[in-house]
C-alpha cells in the first residue's frame, strides 16, 4: 500500500501564488507518475497536471502558464505551483500516484484532498 499526504492548500487572494505538496510512503517499489487532480463543488474531478518519473509533463488548458508541476523522485514526492490563482481555481485537490510493484502490477492511489479557495 502507498500511502498520499497533500499539504499546502489554504485561502487565498486572486492573483497570488500558491504551493501544494504531496509526500508519498510506504511500500513504495516504483511511482511511475504523479499528478494533482481537483474536484469543484458540483463538478466532475478533473486532470490538472501529471508528471512522469522522468519529468514529462502535462497541464491541463485552463492553467498553462500559470501553475507548475515538479517532483523529487528520492523524496516520492510531487509539488504544484499555483500562480496567478483565479476564483475558478477553488476546488478540492487531490493528488494521484500510479504505482508498479516489482511484479509488473500497476495501482492507482489517491491522497484525502486538500481545499484550495481563492477569493475575488
Amino acid at each position: 500500500q502507498v500511502q498520499l499526504v497533500e499539504s499546502g492548500g489554504g485561502l487565498v487572494q486572486a492573483g497570488t501564488s500558491l504551493t501544494l505538496s504531496c509526500a508519498a510512503s510506504g511500500s513504495i517499489f516504483r511511482i511511475a507518475a504523479m499528478g494533482w487532480y481537483r474536484q469543484a463543488p458540483g463538478k466532475q474531478r478533473e486532470l490538472v497536471a501529471t508528471i512522469t518519473r522522468g519529468s514529462i509533463t502535462l497541464l491541463a488548458d485552463s492553467v498553462k502558464g500559470r501553475f507548475t508541476i515538479s517532483r523529487d523522485n528520492a523524496k516520492n514526492t510531487v509539488y504544484l505551483q499555483m500562480n496567478s490563482l483565479k476564483p475558478e481555481d477553488t476546488a478540492v485537490y487531490y493528488c494521484n500516484a500510479f504505482h508498479m510493484d516489482p511484479r509488473g502490477s500497476e495501482s492507482n492511489y489517491w491522497g484525502q484532498g486538500t481545499q484550495v479557495t481563492v477569493s475575488s
